[in-house]
């Protein structure tokens, strides 16, 4: 019965040809792609499957904030100047009462 160290010298023997042998038909691979590209006039983007369903790529969260704007200001603290726009959570200076905080224009 073979030992330990047996084994795994076969298998790093193994692994070390079945990664030659990969190489080997890796480059035969992507000679026999290109060759056909060049056949049928196709690109990169031909090949690709594009998305068919669904929002368009890019279009994420990433790309929606960085389009929105702030909202203007509703409410203003008369001692600090602070705002708020009556979005979110409320700031504590606001209390109750908001209408004594309500700016006119908004």
């Amino acid at each position: 019965m073979a030992t330990y160290k047996q084994l795994m010298a076969e298998k790093a023997a193994l692994e070390a040809k079945l990664a030659e042998v990969r190489a080997n038909e890796l480059a035969g691979v992507v000679e026999k792609i290109q060759s056909l590209m060049a056949e049928y006039d196709l690109t990169v983007e031909d090949i690709v499957e594009k998305r068919r369903r669904g929002r368009p790529a890019g279009s994420g969260k990433a790309a929606s904030a960085a389009e929105k704007t702030s909202l203007p200001p509703k409410y203003m603290d008369p001692k600090t100047g602070a705002t708020w726009s009556g979005r979110g959570r409320a700031p504590a200076w606001l209390g109750k009462n908001r209408d004594k905080f309500l700016i006119p224009d908004a």
